[in-house]
């Protein structure tokens, strides 16, 4: 075995090693007592044990290793690790290498910092047993497994110098999204991109069963990464001396690799997809801990998973606990002072080559603003209202080609499959679908230096998005509504980092994570009943108002402004739900502006109550609800003429709320003003009724509203039969009024007899002809239906 590490630099890293390994069982364990100067006794331990010991020595063996490296070739390293509970490695290696104290000085490299590193780690008023925001270094959360690989890769795109260090657990190795991640590796351009070192930390278990990499042949193991396109690299056994040096020659070979890779593609240009190296590591669960609990196997088992002794009050504990501290010989390692010894404390990088100081971890550092085309450009041109039929999404499509063109190295487009379908067809005019794998002829705009990311797999779209945008860069994610339900959890972690991301002081903002949300419920009657669900609005309003906005413009202008405003924006998560189906435009841009800014208003051009009290009011969400309701008022209007119907259009969902629930609500007072004190509400809605009364349960008038919305009703029909299903349509809608109006006189029994006639003549057509009837498919606002 080649052996570059001499005996000295070998018991230097081997001793920083245990020091990250002493730090890492002290914030599980340790109360009091952080340097063992006294006897260990019950009191120096936390009450409640909590934390993940299992993955964590070996996590802490590549920190020191790629120390080493980053050091010998002056990388640009960071560290992406997958095994969730591993939080005890990476804050006791940012606290050795300084950046930890940095950002919080009250930790500082002494005895006193020492016992608040320990006590502060799962402690209330403390941080996560996970790596979190909190975190110098990380830029996901571990708290859920299956992402780590996904964002490796999202990090590594357009950031050619970077190398990112990816450690996958064999846990997180069986979960869907990282299953899909491995492939990657097709979509990394050696010539622009930086590189993703994937190492499957094998260590046989997960919480109580055996993982299943870990028990697979090694041939089959070596098999299955070659067919997934690597060069695997084993770095196997339990002898530290013997593991320190094979690791490091395993990563010298990887990183010459990588550099040939790199350089040649770069001198050459781009020939063919490389087999980028990966490492598999296997070293046992709990490396270094307890050989035995209670004459019970730990170290090599799952019993080392968690915490090893749960219970200290069990005679004997308290003792193993003592030696397992001591075996690190912590007086080696850490002077009188409590600092690491300085020949120790040299084996880190220096400055912003610390993993845990690295700014691509912090992506808002090195955030730039777009450079955004003028969205006014864009603009569709309508004389007067519901005159111009338009696709929306098409028109956001044009500005979404042009951002891509302004922005070569700092924008990519998102998208499982749909770029096309979804009507953003206008970016292929300035790149193409990436991939780095074969393309043959007939490919329809595929090339290496694409930047429209497309793979079917919603998860790993949202991985790669992620840590593009949490290492300082932009994007946007389309897809199809019904199914961005796949990410609801990944979303969950997103909203959650950037809640907590935007209390800790040094944590910049980085761009905003954009979905449109498209081939909506309402235009989805070809597909039928599973793909008709707009239910992600619901999960994501659940989530905390600082972070999560709304957004359902009614056509393309308004739309065009709300892509804008989400675009400049930064630490929030924008969803915007928009059809790309031919549709009446209604606002021309100028009034498109102002509506958006007010997030919701009157539409007076639409309304008969002249600027007084109305009898009714008819409000609408989402471009296929507005159509119906202005389908209805203009109904009514024909058969009521003295009917006074204020028509109000919601563009972000948020305003309904109060100012009290999220910065974008209207006070009461605007609402009443809006909506009145005392007179029916009739809400077309996009999603599912029970949000809006959830939105506005705390208003005067809430009594009076009547939602009407998705209630679960779909299938293969016409697109007016669905609305008709869900009783949004027009028709619904009218009866709607008269059965909350008052007063209307004899012509509501006419009425009625009318809706019920159309109704009839709808469902009669639609089995005759397939379509829906022509008055219907060329309903203009403004022409009366007769």
């Amino acid at each position: 075995m080649n052996k570059p590490l001499s005996t000295d630099l070998i018991q230097k890293m081997d001793a920083y090693w245990r020091a990250a390994n002493y730090l890492s069982v002290g914030q599980i364990y340790l109360f009091d007592n952080p340097l063992l100067r006294r006897p260990l006794k019950i009191e120096h331990v936390k009450p409640r044990l909590l934390g993940h010991w299992g993955t964590t020595p070996g996590l802490n063996f590549i920190y020191v290793h790629l120390n080493r490296v980053i050091k010998k070739h002056d990388l640009d390293v960071i560290y992406v690790t997958g095994p969730g509970h591993g939080g005890p490695g990476l804050v006791a290696n940012t606290y050795l290498e300084g950046t930890y104290s940095e950002v919080y000085p009250e930790i500082s490299q002494d005895e006193v910092g020492m016992k608040k590193l320990f006590t502060q780690f799962s402690f209330p008023g403390g941080i996560p047993s996970h790596v979190a925001a909190e975190t110098p270094g990380s830029i996901n959360e571990g708290g859920e497994l299956g992402y780590c690989l996904s964002h490796a890769y999202g990090a590594a795109f357009d950031n050619p110098d970077l190398l990112v260090t990816c450690v996958v657990g064999d846990g997180e190795a069986e979960t869907a999204p990282l299953a899909t991640s491995w492939h990657s590796n097709k979509f990394l351009n050696p010539v622009h991109d930086g590189a993703v070192l994937p190492i499957l930390h094998l260590n046989g278990y997960k919480i109580a069963g055996p993982t299943v990499l870990a028990r697979i042949p090694r041939d089959e193991l070596e098999s299955l990464f070659r067919g997934y396109g690597y060069t695997p690299h084993f770095v196997e056994g339990d002898d530290p001396m013997e593991m320190h040096q094979l690791m490091a020659a395993t990563l010298d070979t990887v990183i010459a690799s990588i550099r040939d890779i790199q350089r040649d593609a770069r001198a050459n240009g781009f020939k063919q997809r490389p087999l980028w190296p990966m490492i598999i590591l296997r070293s046992p669960k709990g490396w270094t801990g307890p050989k035995e609990v209670d004459g019970k196997r730990t170290e090599g088992t799952y019993r080392s998973h968690q915490v090893p002794m749960g219970d200290m009050s069990h005679p004997g504990h308290v003792k193993i606990l003592e030696e397992w501290l001591e075996s690190y010989r912590p007086r080696e390692l850490f002077d009188e002072s409590g600092r690491l010894r300085p020949e120790l404390a040299d084996l880190a990088p220096r400055g912003a080559r610390r993993m845990g100081a690295n700014p691509h971890a912090n992506g808002g550092l090195l955030l730039a603003d777009l450079t955004l085309p003028d969205f006014r450009d864009y603009a569709v041109t309508i004389p007067k209202p519901g005159s111009v039929i338009a696709e929306a999404t098409r028109i956001q499509g044009e500005l979404i080609r042009d951002v891509v063109k302004l922005n070569p190295e700092t924008f990519r487009v998102f998208s499982p499959d749909e770029t096309a379908s979804n009507r953003w067809g206008a970016v292929f005019e300035v790149t193409n679908r990436c991939s780095t794998a074969e393309i043959v002829p007939g490919d329809d705009h595929v090339a290496p230096d694409g930047r429209v990311m497309e793979v079917l797999s919603e998860h790993q779209c949202e991985g790669w998005l992620e840590g593009y945008l949490l290492t300082g860069r932009h994007g946007f994610f389309s897809c199809y509504e019904a199914f961005i339900h796949i990410i609801d959890s990944m979303f969950n972690q997103h909203a959650k980092w950037l809640d907590v991301a935007s209390h800790v002081p040094w944590r910049r903002p980085i761009a905003s994570l954009n979905y449109l949300l498209s081939s909506h419920v309402w235009r989805q009657d070809h597909n039928g009943f599973s793909h008709q669900d707009p239910g992600f609005i619901d999960h994501v309003m659940s989530k905390k108002a600082e972070v999560i906005r709304v957004y359902l413009p009614p056509d393309a202008n308004s739309l065009l402004s709300v892509t804008d405003h989400c675009l400049r924006s930064r630490n929030y998560v924008n969803v915007i739900v928009a059809g790309k189906q031919p549709s009446p435009q209604w606002l021309d841009m100028d009034a498109a502006i102002a509506h958006c800014t007010r997030g919701l208003g009157i539409w007076e051009w639409a309304s008969s109550d002249d600027g007084g009290e109305p009898d009714v009011v008819m409000a609408c969400a989402g471009d296929v609800p507005t159509m119906e309701t202005l389908a209805a008022v203009e109904l009514l209007r024909q058969h009521f003429p003295t009917l006074k119907i204020r028509v109000v259009n919601v563009v972000d969902l948020m305003t309904l709320q109060s100012q009290s629930q999220h910065p974008h609500g209207i006070s009461d007072e605007e609402f009443d003003a809006l909506f009145t004190r005392d007179k029916p509400i009739i809400f077309a809605y996009h999603g599912y009724p029970i949000l809006i009364h959830r939105l506005t349960y705390r208003r005067t008038n809430h009594h009076n509203l009547h939602v009407h919305g998705f209630k679960e009703e779909g299938t293969t029909t016409t697109p007016f039969d669905m609305v008709v299903l869900n009783e949004l349509d027009r028709f619904h809608l009218a009866r709607a009024v008269l059965d909350r109006v008052p007063g209307l006189g004899p012509g509501v029994a006419t009425f009625q007899k009318f809706i019920e006639g159309k109704l009839s003549d709808h469902k009669r057509h639609i089995r005759q002809h397939g379509e829906d009837m022509p008055e219907i498919r060329n309903w203009k606002w403004g022409v009366n239906e007769g």
